[in-house]
């Protein structure tokens, strides 16, 4: 069989995008985001996002198949992320794809948008062996996935207990007085920071926490430690380090990410590590999972920047891997799963 080409639609958040695969090579990929909207909230609105979804829904898929000098009758499948993510998001996603595999007779996978993140890497790192390791990190989740088969069999090993790096950032981010969203500010004054400045707490790695959950994420105690640290200073009249604030808080967080995950690379004998999801563009994050993976002997696979937050590309491809291993399309009138199990792939 020649390879597919599938066109990926993704609409789970703030981003709206589209993009055409063929195979593991990209033909297009096209991204809208509406970030700036909310900008202003200081977090993600859903109605916002959803009304800029169906704005930005026919001008970017349009663009994506002109991109790659196609037009709908050229595309063999279509994919769309249909869950884990905001329920008015993935909706119109959804629906728009369903009009548009209605329409051209295409078949129609509803995929998992975090194994998507996954898949992705096979743009840039080639095809997913079968005793993989995965670490998705975003704004609300972070999870350590084992992967047998990125078509068929994914295992949760690890996920997050309360707040996520992302949002542990962003909370840290509002304090320091940075706009939304926090993380590439809190990333750019860490670069210039002393990470040993202070002493910020590494969530679930000591005593009975850290021994009951092995492979678990928990920020919300290092969170609220920075917040304390910083309110101490700030009614002794003392200025604020920043630089050094956001060093020691990013060095905690990317230690306790690279840390587990290599326990987890070890546990289950896996020499390759794929890295993904939004917050893995941390500057901190990747060179922390690069050094480690270097001493534990483990090929670590991160992403250029662009396949590292939402985009189309991620769901085309997990879509041409579908149609690859004969997984049967999913029904006309399957639904949406705004809190999608990460065991499940495709609907």
């Amino acid at each position: 069989m020649s390879e597919p080409v599938v066109l990926g639609i993704e609409s789970t958040c703030d981003e709206t995008a589209a993009a055409v695969v063929r195979g593991r090579t990209l033909l297009s990929n096209v991204v809208a985001s509406s970030m700036q909207e909310h900008a202003r909230y200081g977090g993600v609105i859903p109605e916002i996002a959803s009304r800029a979804h169906a704005e930005a829904f026919v001008p970017c898929v349009s663009k994506a198949l002109h991109d790659a000098d196609m037009s709908l009758s050229d595309v063999d499948a279509i994919a769309v992320s249909a869950g884990p993510g905001l329920a008015g998001c993935l909706a119109v996603g959804v629906s728009g794809a369903k009009a548009l595999a209605w329409a051209s007779g295409k078949p129609l996978y509803g995929i998992n948008h975090v194994i998507g993140h996954i898949a992705v890497t096979q743009l840039q790192f080639g095809a997913v062996s079968e005793n993989t390791m995965a670490l998705i990190v975003s704004g609300g989740h972070a999870s350590l996935l084992h992967v047998t088969d990125i078509a068929r069999n994914i295992d949760v090993v690890g996920t997050t207990l309360d707040d996520a790096a992302g949002e542990c950032f962003d909370k840290v981010a509002r304090l320091l007085g940075f706009p939304y969203p926090g993380g590439p500010h809190i990333d750019r004054h860490a670069q210039n920071g002393n990470p040993k400045a202070i002493k910020v707490p590494q969530g679930l790695t000591q005593g009975q926490a850290g021994t009951k959950h092995p492979y678990d994420f928990s920020f919300s105690g290092v969170k609220t430690a920075v917040a304390r640290w910083v309110e101490s200073q700030q009614a002794l009249g003392h200025e604020i380090p920043v630089d050094d604030v956001c060093a020691s808080l990013a060095d905690s967080v990317a230690t306790v990410l690279a840390k587990k995950t290599m326990r987890g690379c070890r546990q289950y004998e896996s020499d390759t590590l794929i890295v993904g999801g939004g917050f893995s563009a941390n500057s901190q994050l990747r060179a922390k999972l690069v050094e480690y993976g270097k001493s534990n002997g483990v090929d670590v696979r991160i992403p250029e920047i662009k396949l590292c937050t939402d985009n189309g590309a991620m769901v085309a491809v997990l879509g041409a891997n579908l149609v690859e291993a004969g997984v049967t399309p999913s029904a006309p009138d399957f639904s949406i799963d705004s809190a999608m199990p990460l065991t499940t792939i495709s609907l």
